[in-house]
């Protein structure tokens, strides 16, 4: 009979030793597997409950800025319409940035600085003197301020800055030109003027549709992009929720800008 050397025999386990790290390998398998089951459990957890916080701040938020425009009675119902029509108008313009979440809760919180606007001045039936009209410029820069903390708002908080600039830079509140001002705030600049224009105030009854129009497209390239003001005109043209355009004659200066 053959007899294995020393260091052979140490090198070569018994069966029962294979069989019992094979053994130790097959649970440490299941508890690996468990492991990775129980983390992927507690990681839906976690987004479960930060989707339910996200969730809650945008509630905050929108109730805030519906209060605020309970305060004032000449926006009354301002709030969805504009998002309406600022989502409707990126849709047709980049429609990956209109399936943005942040966008659309940008739109609606816009004007959620008036919080800190005086009520003399945000309810104030007739024109705003200048001294008010330099208080109700500051609500871009206070809104921000209040979004701004909440960081998966993103976007929303330079929406939210940035709807009163001005395509020419005589907007507020920092003067920004152009290309400077981002996309999703020239788009909405449009729908929350043309809003302003096709709504009644204390002070002047609601303009029709056409003299809207006109009063749009004559603000190209000073207060809105051309490029942005071509699509809200070609967009009233082919949405029936603009009835009055699809009675009859095309929108004014369709093909000015």
């Amino acid at each position: 009979m053959t007899v294995p050397d020393r260091d052979t025999a140490a090198k070569t386990p018994p069966d029962t030793d294979l069989a019992t790290v094979h053994a130790q390998m097959v649970v440490f398998a299941r508890e690996l597997g468990e492991l990775y089951s129980a983390e992927r459990s507690r990681s839906r957890e976690l987004e479960a409950a930060m989707e339910g916080v996200r969730e809650m701040y945008v509630a905050t938020m929108k109730t805030l800025a519906q209060v605020v425009e309970a305060k004032d009675t000449n926006t009354r119902g301002h709030l969805d319409r504009t998002q309406a029509y600022g989502l409707a108008l990126a849709r047709r313009i980049d429609p990956e940035l209109a399936a943005r979440p942040e966008v659309g809760y940008g739109f609606f919180l816009h004007d959620i600085g008036k919080v800190g606007i005086p009520e003399r001045v945000l309810s104030k039936t007739g024109p705003l003197s200048d001294e008010e009209w330099a208080i109700m410029r500051a609500h871009p820069a206070i809104g921000a301020q209040i979004v701004e903390p909440i960081r998966f708002l993103g976007e929303a908080v330079e929406i939210v800055r940035t709807h009163h600039e001005r395509f020419d830079g005589t907007g507020y509140p920092r003067g920004l030109r152009g290309e400077e001002i981002p996309l999703a705030a020239r788009i909405f600049s449009i729908a929350d003027a043309f809003d302003a224009m096709t709504s009644d105030r204390p002070y002047r009854r609601a303009l029709p549709l056409e003299r809207a129009l006109e009063q749009i497209s004559e603000g190209a390239r000073t207060q809105f992009d051309p490029a942005v003001v071509r699509a809200f005109l070609e967009l009233v043209e082919d949405d029936e929720r603009f009835p009055a355009v699809h009675g009859g004659s095309d929108p004014p200066n369709l093909r000015a800008v």
